[in-house]
């Protein structure tokens, strides 16, 4: 599981019918540097599949590979990265200096 931030809405003229209903986000996903705040630590952009309504700017937990698809039994959907949890806010501790 990762962590991102909402940059935008995909729009789509077609949709698979296992998916209507949702919305599918433009998502930022952070490594370390990125938790932290600093904007080199930002991922390359990817499509994640959103049923609980996040907005720009959130940050959400994002579920990614045959895990996305797991919430959905029995009803499998053709998803790689699923909007699993919105983040109110995130801490980070740093790593202990040796």
């Amino acid at each position: 599981m990762r962590i991102g931030e909402v940059i935008g809405t995909v729009t789509l003229c077609r949709v698979h019918p296992l998916l209507a209903g949702a919305t599918f986000k433009l998502v930022t996903p952070f490594d370390w540097r990125g938790l932290t705040g600093d904007e080199a630590g930002r991922g390359e952009a990817l499509v994640v599949y959103d049923e609980i309504g996040s907005g720009l700017g959130s940050t959400i937990a994002i579920c990614e590979g045959t895990e996305a698809a797991a919430p959905f039994t029995p009803d499998l959907k053709p998803v790689d990265a699923y909007c699993a949890a919105l983040l109110d806010s995130v801490d980070v501790q740093p790593f202990p200096k040796s």
